[in-house]
């Protein structure tokens, strides 16, 4: 567990490989120092009130917990007499907060892609602060920490379909919903948050009429590298244990991921008359973020079917930006969201237990939309309050600095010696 927590918290610098090499040379510096910046502000509320809003047993409505019943992680590590405090999954609790910690800090950094070139470093640390308290914690703990997204008896699943005995003398959800390792509470989350941002800060300065080019192509290959290695701890870590399920989970992140590629290649191939090598990187995050949610629930060849579709609909859906007018720079609504909706409800078609597919009826379906639909609308309600709150402070750099070139105007570094 420990090893898989630092592959998740190494896909936030591999992100910074990733959406730095997609921006321009004038601005690459402050793309990677976004992903750093979270990194750096989400550790440190984690560790603060984090742990205790997402996992704390002070349930508040089923929203989140109390941020003060572990603040500071008290009470969260050794018992009084100094003995380790064993967590869920049977290892010391204090494993499983270095693992979710990470979780936090990618969620976070993925929004940062969608901001590229225009937005104050300042405003953005205040905002990754704010965003993952309000908005990450409490989705955390509606579908893992037994809130109303979790197959709990007073979730909404439960609700609609009912509750039956777990064998051990409570009860659950008679549909439980599936997140394996993340569909709502990381990539749905951020995807719909970058979105919401972008609306409300607005467009680059030539969007629609300057070429946007990303600047270092085998950066972007490298960070999509690394973020494809760090997934493995993301999914297979996610079942907590050294055994089939994590295995399985491995095997479908391989396969789904593969396909993905394939499924933007020649989605680029047939619109464009070319297969890129972008395309071939933001395909395999594509399906890395598809298969997160249902790595625990579909076979090899599901995960397949599953990443290809994910690969073509991604595909299509970045040059929405241009034809709607909204500047999600490095395509995090296109991929993040996109994805992670399909992913999210793929389960209900493509799981092997209960899937529609596979003999199962239309529940699980059911209770798929309605964790997506609901993580939906709960972060951009919550998103655009936050957005718009922080405008005083100043969201945008000046057009002279954006100009310029960001790098410069925020950090007074450049990326590269051209004298």
């Amino acid at each position: 567990m420990l090893m898989a927590a630092s592959l998740v918290l190494l896909m936030t610098p591999g992100l910074a490989f990733f959406y730095g090499g997609m921006s321009r040379s004038k601005s690459v510096l402050n793309m990677m120092m976004m992903s750093f910046g979270a990194m750096a502000v989400i550790a440190v509320v984690y560790v603060l009130w984090g742990w205790s809003m997402s996992y704390g047993t002070q349930d508040i409505g089923g929203i989140f917990a109390n941020p003060f019943e572990f603040f500071g992680l008290k009470d969260s590590i050794t018992d009084a007499e100094g003995n380790f405090i064993a967590g869920a999954a049977g290892y010391p609790n204090v494993i499983d907060i270095a693992f979710q910690v990470t979780f936090a800090i990618i969620t976070t950094a993925l929004i940062s892609g969608a901001l590229a070139e225009r937005v104050k470093f300042g405003t953005w640390m205040v905002f990754s602060a704010i965003w993952v308290t309000v908005v990450y914690f409490p989705l955390a703990h509606m579908v893992w920490g037994g809130g109303l997204l979790s197959g709990s008896e007073d979730s909404l699943a439960a609700k609609i379909f009912g509750t039956v005995d777990d064998g051990e003398g409570g009860l659950v959800a008679a549909v439980e919903p599936i997140d394996f390792a993340g569909g709502t509470v990381v990539h749905i989350n951020a995807g719909i948050a970058a979105f919401v941002l972008v609306l409300i800060i607005g467009k680059r300065a030539g969007f629609g009429k300057t070429a946007f080019r990303p600047h270092n192509l085998p950066f972007v290959m490298l960070g999509a590298a690394l973020l494809w290695f760090g997934w493995f701890g993301f999914n297979a870590g996610s079942a907590f244990a050294a055994d089939g399920a994590a295995g399985l989970a491995w095997v479908n992140t391989t396969a789904a991921t593969a396909a993905a590629i394939l499924g933007w290649l020649l989605t680029e191939r047939i619109r464009d008359g070319h297969a890129t090598s972008l395309g071939a990187a933001s395909g395999a995050v594509a399906g890395l973020v598809a298969i997160t949610p249902a790595a625990g629930s579909l076979s090899p060849i599901g995960s397949l079917v599953l990443g290809v579709i994910a690969g073509v609909l991604s595909a299509l859906a970045v040059g929405l930006k241009f034809r709607f007018g909204y500047d999600d720079s490095l395509d995090v609504v296109g991929v993040h969201l996109v994805s992670g909706l399909w992913g999210t409800v793929a389960i209900g078609l493509l799981g092997t237990e209960t899937g529609l597919f596979y003999g199962g009826d239309y529940k699980q379906l059911v209770v798929q939309v309605v964790i997506a639909v609901v993580a939906l609308v709960f972060t951009a309600i919550l998103t655009a309050v936050i957005a718009l709150a922080l405008k005083p402070l100043g969201w945008r750099v000046s057009r002279e600095d954006e100009a310029r070139g960001i790098d410069e105007a925020e950090h007074a570094e450049t990326a590269y010696d051209l004298a």
